[in-house]
């Protein structure tokens, strides 16, 4: 027994740092029903997709119905190449999007990080201003439409969603508690620009900072249907999510109207049309890609979060 009074085991270890074996079962435990809660509401999305409207109507949902069938993906195959068109374009708008976003957002966040700037406490301010209050919709559409002209284009996608102060912020902090500022300093006594200090010594050790805002920048902007919805007519530009949701909607306007489907016709329409089993064959078209993303964020995104912890 030492003078503190801690106990010691035959390995020397204190056993204030030990867990027992009840409580690392408890954690178990624990941790494998948090993995159910995740794991089984998507389970269930993807058993639905695959269910029947008749084995829906019949038993709702359920984790075994009894009559599997593929017209939900069958009927959003008969979209020809919408869907192909929708996901490369809804592609390219998450890529360039992301890419654009962080480039002036870790500008943005270097500059403020340096206590030498005159003016860092204005534009630090000015972003936190912007965080509190915002136009709204009306002048947001006004100044998009009338003024900017970008409706109906490429740009309404990477212009108006540029900058975002809460994540700049964010990028700030990375900066100011993962980068000595005798890194900076050295580099500028041998002569270094703020370019070069920022490309080749900011941003190597900035990595785990940008792939953790780069992530909520992607799935941000890949589950953006509202934009498409308000100012996108062409149907080449229309992105995903807006193309399902429009789909979807078409398809309950449908089976909502009693005049169609009180017709023969309109009987063997609304027959062939899925509805249930559409939406959530829907939601996993839109989800696999960032499913498939996400792993390769994981490492940065991790050591992102934990980064606050070390210290200089």
């Amino acid at each position: 027994m030492e003078k503190t009074g801690r106990k010691r085991t035959a390995a020397g270890k204190d056993n204030l740092t030990q867990i027992s074996w009840k409580w690392n079962t408890a954690f178990l435990i624990a941790l494998f029903a948090g993995t159910l809660i995740i794991i089984l509401p998507l389970l269930l999305v993807v058993i639905i997709s695959f269910t029947s409207q008749l084995s829906i109507a019949n038993n709702g949902y359920t984790f075994f119905p009894s009559e599997w069938t593929l017209e939900a993906y069958t009927y959003l195959a008969k979209t020809g190449d919408a869907i192909r068109d929708s996901y490369i374009i809804t592609i390219f708008y998450t890529a360039a999007g992301t890419i654009m976003s962080l480039s002036v957002m870790t500008l943005y966040a270097y500059v403020i990080s340096q206590r030498f700037f005159v003016f860092r406490k204005f534009f630090t301010w000015l972003l936190f201003f912007t965080m509190l209050f915002g136009g709204g919709l009306v002048p947001s559409y006004i100044l998009n439409v009338r003024y900017l002209h970008i409706n109906d284009s490429v740009w309404i996608f990477l212009l108006p969603s540029l900058m975002g102060g809460f994540n700049v912020i964010i990028l700030r902090t990375f900066i100011k508690t993962t980068i000595p500022e005798a890194f900076i300093e050295s580099a500028k006594i041998d002569g270094a620009g703020h370019f070069t200090i920022f490309l080749k010594i900011v941003l190597p050790l900035f990595k785990a900072g940008i792939a953790t805002v780069g992530l909520f920048n992607v799935v941000s902007r890949w589950n953006d249907w509202f934009t498409g919805m308000l100012y996108i007519d062409k149907p080449r530009l229309v992105p995903l999510q807006t193309m399902l949701i429009k789909l979807q909607n078409t398809i309950d306007f449908i089976k909502q109207n009693a005049a169609v489907a009180g017709t023969p016709d309109g009987i063997a329409l609304l027959r062939s049309l899925p509805s249930e089993n559409m939406r959530m064959a829907c939601t996993i078209i839109v989800i696999l890609p960032v499913l498939f993303a996400y792993p390769f964020f994981q490492r940065y995104f991790v050591s992102g979060l934990t980064v606050g912890g070390i210290k200089e």
